[in-house]
Formats: C-alpha cells, structure tokens, sequence
C-alpha cells in the first residue's frame, strides 16, 4: 500500500466535521458521530491517533464526491474544492508568525509549469505544517487585521494588503479586498526567482474567494486547505 506524504493538515477544519456528542459509550469515553462516521475523544495517544488517520480517511473519502476541481467556475465562498498544483509554501519572518501561504509558481519562472488558466493561493496556520520548513519572508503582522492567520476568510481577504508593505518596502499597504490579494500576490511571485523548483502536491481547501481574471492577470482562487499533500 502506498504511503500518503502530507506537508499540511488543519486539526481545526477536521474537526468541523464533528457535531456535538451524541452518546456516551462507556464512562469516560466520548463518541462524536459525523455524516462520514464517529471518533472516541478519549482514547488512547495510540489509538487516537489511529482514529485520527480513519477519520480524515473518511472525510477525504466524503470530499472526493463533493469538491469541485479548484479551477471551475462559478466557485462561491464556504465550498469545498480539490487541486493539483506545484504550490510553494511561505511564513512571514515576524512577531507573528502564524500564518503560512501557498502559491503556485509565477507564470514563467517554472518551464515546467505552462502558465496558469487559475492561480492559486492558499492561507493557513503554520500549526498545521507537518514535518516542513517554508520560505520566510518579511511581513507585517496579521493578529490586529486578522486574528493571527487563522485561516478565516473575510480577515485575510480584508488583511492582505497589510502584507505588502513589507514585502515590497512600500510605505502604504495594498488596498483590502480583491486588489489586496493580488497585490500580495504579486509580491510573492517577486521572491520567487531565488527559490526551489515547487514540488507538486494536491489536497481539498475551503473556498475563501475567486477573483475574476483582469486584463493583466490571470483568475486566482483564495482558499484555506484542509489537507496538502505530495502528489505522486
């Protein structure tokens, strides 16, 4: 059986799958069931960890019927999608350093990675990296836009433009919203001649927007991921 090497996987969005308790199973124990199956809250480090693995199992399992492929259209904000993409992956060196970015290669700097029809860039918590040393790079901190990087959708899209300021030495920050992003966007693709080839992984995220393409850029889908993963 083939072994599955993740980079990212947000306990936080797992555990949205899990409603309030239902039953006690036995004193102590606490079983959580779910529309793709239940967890015990109490067991074992082992056998917790073991659940772990079947319930992200199950949940992969539910997602894989349900998401949308990333680059469709018509995407709204709260839905689930899936990518394949090589993603480079970013902390900002700061007081605060919890947010992490992902982001596909900057058309042309990969001669393997044709340019793009839909970029992409995913924000979320470094407390979700698994076993990973992303690029640092400078940047304002979040935790008075955006609650730290965690990972909500409305703040970063609202924050964004804070990170550039220092990403760019400019003395004003990108406008909020759509313009923001991009902005952001733009600033990270700047780092990236310096860098590593970007490996290639896939993985599911929670939509947190889907910008139109301009008439200089490209569609760019804003999302938060429950998973990434390398992709074979």
């Amino acid at each position: 059986m083939a072994l599955r090497e993740f980079i990212y996987l947000s306990d936080a969005k797992l555990r949205q799958f899990l409603p309030h308790p239902r039953r006690l199973r036995r004193p102590g124990a606490l079983r959580l069931t779910t529309p793709v199956g239940g967890i015990d809250l109490d067991a074992p480090a082992g056998d917790a960890e073991s659940a772990r693995g079947r319930q992200l199992a199950q949940v992969v399992e539910h997602l894989a019927e349900s998401a949308r492929w990333f680059a469709e259209p018509d995407l709204r904000p709260g839905g689930w999608v899936w990518f394949e993409a090589p993603l480079l992956y970013f902390t900002l060196r700061d007081a605060d350093r919890d947010l992490v970015l992902f982001t596909d290669p900057a058309p042309g700097t990969d001669p393997q990675y044709p340019a793009p029809g839909c970029r992409l860039l995913l924000h979320g918590s470094v407390r979700h990296l698994l076993g990973v040393i992303p690029v640092p790079v400078e940047g304002a901190a979040l935790v008075e836009y955006g609650g730290g990087g965690d990972s909500a959708g409305t703040p970063f899209i609202t924050a964004a433009g804070h990170v550039v300021r220092a990403l760019t030495g400019t003395g004003d920050p990108a406008p909020p919203g759509a313009q923001g992003v991009r902005d952001l966007l733009d600033a990270l693709d700047g780092l990236q001649p310096d860098l590593p080839t970007a490996p290639r992984t896939r993985g599911y995220a929670r939509v947190t927007a889907s910008l139109p393409a301009t008439a200089t850029a490209p569609r760019c889908l804003v999302a938060s991921p429950l998973t990434v993963e390398y992709a074979p």
